[in-house]
């Protein structure tokens, strides 16, 4: 009798939604379907959205208002529950939902939608929606749309803590804005992330530090990452990290103490680059000092010549800044020949290769 009744249900929506259209269906094989299945994700932050759908197409019938009522729940795709997942907490226009899987349904109206998250995400259509389960509701505005002949979910206007989830179908798009507190999920997530085998190298709790530095949030915290980094394993690039976590809490002698330090390890590559990042703060006399220490350091290194010809070219020596270029294509690797050429060219018309 139960099977019976989901074949007449069957029968019944597919007349209303899709038509007979001839197509073969079963509740025991795998046919094709004349809504076909799609699955959508998009990455905000780390925070996964998955919308799990099937397509139905407008096949020359007249949509809205009509194979999809207004003012009534309607499962926002085809066959079984059109579902939305989060992998973190979110808010949906501005109103928290948390992590989970959610039906989700809507409710066509002429000017104003209403988009439903319900907690339960297994039935099939709308037929067993009971708003007593719906964990969200929001009111939105439909918008024109270009002409879509199968019914499609897109990410749109995707930022780092947000983006615009639009279902479109025939000449209607539906716009909904999904939040994500990027940085208090990363953060909470390093926690246990950092539990895992990433804690037994320096790198992760250096990546871990480095974040939390960019994004200027819990600089304590990044501290102490930093610390354990080198507790893990010494290096230039860790050294460099708690130096710069330090500095931007205003403890100016302990980051200078691991600064030095840190340069005292640096190879000649890790020099120039850090003479290099002098140079676009706009500290020429400091990044000279460094290109001048590694050239004392590593005087045979092709890149500590390009260095000294940064330098000459930055005081409009460009005689001397020619020279050290040329000498430096000379030793270079042949992949970093040619832009080193291309500086080479700049130097003899007498430009600055630093601007």
């Amino acid at each position: 009798m139960f099977k019976l009744l989901l074949r007449v249900l069957f029968v019944v929506e597919g007349l209303l939604l899709f038509g007979a259209q001839g197509h073969a269906q079963s509740f025991v094989l795998d046919l094709p379907r004349p809504s076909q299945h799609a699955v959508v994700t998009q990455r905000i932050g780390i925070t996964d959205v998955t919308i799990n759908y099937h397509r139905p197409v407008v096949n020359k019938r007249k949509v809205w208002g009509s194979l999809v009522p207004y003012g009534q729940v309607w499962r926002a795709g085809a066959n079984e529950n059109t579902t939305i997942q989060f992998t973190g907490p979110v808010t949906i226009e501005e109103k928290p939902l948390p992590q989970g899987s959610y039906g989700l349904h809507m409710i066509p109206g002429e000017n104003e939608w209403t988009v439903i998250f319900s907690k339960n995400s297994t039935s099939w259509g709308s037929f067993t929606y009971d708003q007593t389960e719906d964990a969200l509701r929001v009111t939105v505005k439909p918008q024109p749309a270009e002409f879509h002949e199968a019914l499609t979910y897109d990410f749109d206007d995707v930022k780092p803590d947000s983006s615009v989830i639009s279902l479109r179908w025939e000449k209607v798009a539906v716009p909904f804005k999904v939040g994500v507190n990027t940085r208090a999920v990363v953060e909470e997530s390093l926690h246990n992330q950092l539990r895992g085998l990433a804690q037994y190298a320096w790198d992760g709790w250096d990546d871990a530090a480095n974040y939390l530095l960019q994004e200027k949030i819990a600089l304590e915290e990044a501290l102490q990452y930093s610390e354990k980094s080198i507790q893990a394993e010494e290096r230039y690039d860790n050294l460099m990290t708690k130096s710069r976590v330090l500095d931007a809490l205003s403890r100016k002698p302990e980051a200078a103490s691991a600064r030095n330090k840190a340069l005292a390890m640096a190879n000649a590559i890790q020099l120039h680059t850090y003479a290099r990042q002098l140079q676009n703060d706009g500290k020429q006399t400091e990044a000279f000092a460094i290109f001048r220490d590694n050239a004392k350091k590593n005087p045979e290194q092709w890149i500590v010549h390009v260095g000294l010809s940064r330098m000459y070219s930055a005081q409009g020596d460009f005689a001397n800044a020619a020279k050290e270029m040329n000498t430096a294509i000379a030793a270079a690797p042949d992949p970093q020949k040619p832009p080193l050429r291309g500086f080479a060219k700049r130097l003899e018309a007498n430009q600055d290769i630093n601007k």
